[in-house]
């Protein structure tokens, strides 16, 4: 009898010390589970680059620079992707996609028709599009899609003044990459700040039908130049850089765009018509991050922004005079006395 009550005192001892140990493996696994929090997932940017590549001296590096500020000062995630031709766009559109990122941004008229299809295809997530607005296509803005446009016509007044004010034979020149939008307002406020600085001066004006083409920038150039224009502005992307090549050699001026490209010809390009792609870029980043996105339209950033103007090394070349009747024109603009309209 004691002989059974002991096997059967031992038995209940190894039932419950196996209950026991069972309880308490359940209960460290749920404690464990408690501190192990997920990571919030870091906000990330996907930035698809137009023609040009990544070191145009244009655009598309404005546009990383605005993507450096954002990771430096707001901590996000940001990359990029070139593109070599147009059918590079939709698939580094997906690559985006399958990683996942919060917001993908195209650069420039290129990608338009890409970023589009995607903004319909993924409605969940977030595109921005530089410097193209669908409206004036006549197409709907996607709910999940905003437009960041430029007031191109302010940025290119000013430099028009100056244009006119340096020029010596009353004839200057503009080379525009594509005849977009975006493109013939640069010459629409180019004109206007030529006529108001001058009445007498004559614009000679082409399209290269690119935005990478150097060679064919200095080509025209060169005709330019060879028919007295001294002055040359040229919103071109790389076709530009070509312009100023040319204005290098022959000992003229030019004038740059959206980034001050005063070091390309540090003796002939006299000014730039700057186009803060890097503050628009930056804006956008940090209200999407903030959750603040409003899709569905465009926004314009101007001279009140301080996203267009004219190059801080343009006081290098053009004489003070000159400068404070543009500081002067810059301030109407924004107060609204003067309007930069299209010549009729």
């Amino acid at each position: 009898m004691n002989k059974f009550i002991r096997s059967l005192t031992a038995v209940t001892m190894t039932m419950m010390l196996s209950i026991g140990m069972v309880g308490c493996s359940s209960t460290d696994k749920k404690e464990g589970q408690d501190s192990e929090k997920p990571k919030e997932k870091e906000y990330s940017v996907g930035i698809v680059l137009g023609e040009g590549g990544a070191n145009d001296q244009s655009f598309n590096q404005s546009s990383l620079e605005g993507l450096d500020k954002a990771k430096n000062d707001l901590g996000i995630k940001g990359t990029y992707l070139e593109s070599n031709q147009d059918a590079d766009y939709a698939p580094n559109i997906e690559t985006f996609i399958d990683q996942d990122v919060n917001l993908i941004i195209g650069v420039g008229y290129t990608t338009s028709t890409a970023m589009l299809d995607a903004a319909k295809l993924y409605p969940e997530k977030q595109f921005v599009i530089i410097d193209h607005n669908y409206e004036e296509e006549g197409t709907e803005i996607p709910a999940n899609m905003l437009c960041v446009t430029f007031d191109e016509r302010e940025a290119a007044y000013l430099v028009g003044l100056i244009a006119s004010k340096m020029s010596e034979t009353n004839k200057v020149g503009f080379i525009g990459g594509m005849k977009i939008p975006n493109i013939t307002r640069f010459e629409e406020g180019f004109n206007a700040g030529i006529k108001a600085g001058n009445p007498d001066t004559k614009l000679l004006s082409q399209y290269a039908n690119s935005f990478d083409d150097a060679s064919l920038g200095k080509s025209i150039a060169n005709q330019m130049y060879s028919n007295g224009a001294d002055v040359i502005f040229s919103a071109a992307g790389g076709v530009g850089t070509g312009a100023i090549e040319s204005a290098k050699e022959k000992n003229k001026y030019a004038i740059g765009v959206d980034m001050d490209q005063n070091n390309l010809a540090p003796d002939n390009v006299i000014t730039s018509a700057m186009k803060r792609v890097d503050i628009g870029v930056f804006d956008i980043i940090s209200k999407a991050k903030k959750g603040e996105f409003d899709g569905g339209k465009a926004v314009v950033y101007g001279l009140k922004d301080d996203a267009v103007g004219i190059a801080p090394t343009t006081s290098k070349n053009v004489p003070k005079e000159i400068l404070d009747l543009v500081e002067d024109q810059k301030q109407q603009i924004i107060d609204g006395k003067i309007k930069v309209e299209i010549e009729k």
